[in-house]
């Protein structure tokens, strides 16, 4: 298989889990998909190198969140931290401003937390795989993962009922798809 089949089936295998992490990294779909293209046209540039890896997947994953981070560093945030959250909908459409509630605070944690959580609840994987992904030890992963889910109790307390008890986090992944 020439270079460009191979990157090409790489691609269709990948994009669209990859597009997803990087959106619920940024939380904006255009920076998103500024964010993948930048991995990806990095990954084409070494893919002779890079073919050769066994979990392409894992690599594009950790580039993806390593480069997020790089961003958020240099760019700082262009968000701007509001003191009052939206008005609670009292009927059973809740979960849609949960959902905005969940992502406003999200978006004000830092990208290393924002990204364990991620990797974490939403990806459904083990602290070690996070830790392997983000190049951490696994106490690094259960601690950023605690001090990121009391932030988001602190800034969302409408959201307690829906987070993992403080000394049980993994009880998230169950929660965390609903």
């Amino acid at each position: 298989m020439d270079r460009d089949a191979a990157f090409t089936a790489f691609l269709d295998a990948h994009q669209r889990p990859l597009l997803r992490l990087c959106y619920l990294l940024t939380g904006e779909v255009h920076l998103a998909e500024d964010l993948l293209q930048s991995v990806l046209v990095r990954m084409l540039g070494r893919w002779p190198k890079l073919r050769h890896i066994d979990n392409l997947d894992a690599y594009a994953r950790k580039a993806l969140v390593n480069q997020y981070i790089s961003w958020r560093r240099r760019r700082g945030s262009g968000e701007v931290p509001s003191a009052e959250l939206p008005e609670r909908a009292h009927s059973s459409e809740d979960s849609a401003v949960l959902r905005i509630v969940l992502r406003q605070a999200l978006m004000r944690l830092t990208p290393k937390q924002r990204a364990v959580l991620v990797l974490r609840f939403y990806e459904d994987r083990t602290e070690r795989e996070v830790a392997g992904l983000l190049g951490c030890s696994v106490g690094t992963v259960k601690s950023q993962a605690h001090h990121a889910l009391a932030r988001l109790r602190a800034l969302a307390p409408e959201l307690a009922s829906h987070l993992p008890a403080m000394n049980d986090d993994s009880a998230w992944n169950e929660g965390a798809r609903r």
